[in-house]
């Protein structure tokens, strides 16, 4: 299970950096306000999750869209998560994905599932919004990138190459 969930994350990476260069490429698509606002969500709710799977010790900062005040602050924050992403998947064992986590904003109607399914989670949850900002960059005008699995298992499963600019 380890290893698909690997993947998928892997592809996240992929996905995110590949979607983030094809935004920075169209003017209209970076000063966007609903493409700017889902890249934020997308990248806080996957530091959001990471830190629900995490040991929690530090509690979790939220942030939104006006602490990044530019394009290239939004892109540092979006970085710096993939890299705390893969630093902590790095630590993370089999038997650490089946131990069970609340998720601690369903308050109403408490929600405990496994590492795995949260981590399952937040990867679709990525996938969601891209598909989201591929569509909003058709209205723009532009050709989003393809970003399905199958294609970066096509592809030899490249890593995220991320601009520089």
């Amino acid at each position: 299970m380890f290893s698909l969930l690997r993947d998928m994350f892997a592809h996240q990476g992929w996905a995110d950096a590949e979607q983030w260069r094809a935004i920075e490429a169209v003017t209209a698509a970076r000063d966007d306000e609903a493409v700017r606002n889902r890249l934020h969500h997308i990248h806080v709710v996957q530091q959001a999750f990471m830190w629900t799977v995490g040991d929690r010790t530090v509690p979790f900062t939220m942030t939104t869209p006006a602490n990044f005040p530019t394009f290239g602050a939004l892109k540092a924050y979006a970085r710096r998560v993939h890299g705390e992403i893969t630093d902590q998947l790095a630590r993370i064992t089999d038997a650490d994905l089946a131990e069970s986590v609340s998720i601690p904003w369903f308050k109403d109607r408490p929600l405990t599932i496994t590492r795995a399914e949260a981590l399952m989670q937040a990867v679709m949850h990525s996938q969601w919004h891209r598909g989201q900002n591929s569509t909003r960059l058709r209205e723009l005008g532009a050709t989003p990138p393809t970003l399905d699995l199958i294609v970066w298992y096509w592809m030899g499963k490249p890593a995220a190459q991320w601009s520089d600019s």
